[in-house]
C-alpha cells in the first residue's frame, strides 16, 4: 500500500510535517498562523483560526473542508481581498496587502464574465486594465490562451452563448493569460452537472500537465480533492482550523476506484466529521 497517510503526511494544526517534494525549496506561498474575520450585522464572523501551510511552484494545493470552514475566505485572503487579522500570507516573501496581477482568481459563478464583452475581450480585458500588455498582445495572448482551453471558435461569441462548462473555460483562459504566480479557485465546478464537472477537472489537469501552473483549489468534495490536488489541507468545521495535510500525488482519474484511494478518502471523511461538536470562536463562514 501507498505510504500516503503516512505520520510525515499528516500533521494537526501545532506539528506541521515538512513536504517531502519540496522540503529543499522555498515556497511561493506562505501562509502563517492566519486569522480571518469579517463583520455582518449581527456580530464579528471568525472564517478559520490561525491557519499555517506553505505552496511551492508547480504544485495543486487543495484546501478541503464542510461547508462553512472558511476556506473560501482564506482564498480571498490570499488574493488580498480580506486581510487577516491575525498572521501573515507571504507571495515570493513579500506580504500579500492587496489584490494583484500575480494572483487570477476563478470563481464558482457563471456571471463573472461581463456579458457585453466577447470571449476574446473577456480574456484581454484583465491584460489591458492591468497594464501588463499592449492591444496588440492582449488580443495574442488572449487567443492563444482561448486555443488552450479549446474554445477558438467561440472567440467572438458573448458569454450567453455559452454552457456552464465553456464559461468556466473562458475565466481559466483569462486567468491563465495573465500568467499569475497563483491561479486561486475558488469551487469552479460546483455549479456544473455531474458529467460536465468530471470533464473540467480532466482537462484542468490536462492544462496543468501541458502548463504547469501553481494552484490554489477549495472544495468541499473529497474525491475531488484527490484527483484534482498534488497535497490537500484539511479543515474542521468552522471556523477552520488545520485537521491534516495530505500528499495525494500519486492519484488520478484511473486510480479513484483503487483500495488506496479509497482507505484515503475514508479516512479524510472521518477526519471531517467524527468530531462531535466543534467549538466557534464566533460564528462561520464558508
Amino acid at each position: 500500500m501507498n505510504a500516503l497517510f503516512s505520520p510525515t503526511t499528516l500533521r494537526d494544526a501545532a506539528t506541521a510535517a515538512p513536504n517531502a517534494l519540496a522540503s529543499s525549496e522555498v515556497p511561493l506561498l506562505d501562509v502563517s498562523g492566519v486569522t480571518v474575520q469579517y463583520k455582518t450585522r449581527a456580530h464579528l464572523v471568525t472564517a478559520c483560526h490561525r491557519v499555517d501551510f506553505q505552496l511551492y511552484k508547480g504544485e495543486r494545493y487543495v484546501l478541503l473542508g464542510p461547508s462553512g470552514c472558511g476556506k473560501s475566505s482564506l482564498l480571498k485572503a490570499v488574493g488580498g481581498f480580506l486581510p487577516p487579522v491575525e498572521g501573515s500570507i507571504r507571495l515570493n516573501g513579500q506580504p500579500v496587502t492587496r489584490p494583484g496581477p500575480d494572483r487570477m482568481m476563478v470563481f464558482q459563478e457563471f456571471d463573472q464574465l461581463p456579458p457585453w464583452k466577447t470571449v476574446k475581450q473577456n480574456v484581454m480585458f484583465p491584460l489591458l486594465a492591468s497594464g501588463k500588455a499592449t492591444r496588440r498582445q492582449a488580443e495574442e495572448r488572449a487567443l492563444a490562451a482561448i486555443a488552450t482551453v479549446n474554445l477558438s471558435g467561440f472567440a467572438d461569441a458573448h458569454p450567453h452563448t455559452l454552457s456552464g462548462g465553456m464559461k468556466q473555460r473562458v475565466a481559466i483562459a483569462r486567468a491563465l493569460a495573465m500568467e499569475p504566480d497563483i491561479l486561486l479557485m475558488d469551487e469552479p465546478f460546483a455549479a456544473l452537472d455531474a458529467l460536465t464537472r468530471r470533464k473540467m477537472q480532466d482537462e484542468l489537469l490536462q492544462l496543468w500537465d501541458t502548463l504547469g501552473f501553481t494552484m490554489l483549489f477549495v472544495t468541499h468534495s473529497i474525491e475531488e480533492a484527490l484527483v484534482v490536488g498534488t497535497r490537500i489541507l484539511v479543515l474542521s468545521p468552522h471556523p477552520g482550523r488545520v485537521k491534516a495535510e495530505i500528499n495525494c500525488h500519486a492519484f488520478d482519474r484511473a486510480s479513484a476506484g483503487s483500495p488506496d484511494f479509497q482507505a484515503v478518502a475514508q479516512r479524510i471523511h472521518a477526519l471531517l466529521f467524527a468530531d462531535a461538536v466543534e467549538q466557534p470562536v464566533a460564528g462561520g463562514a464558508s
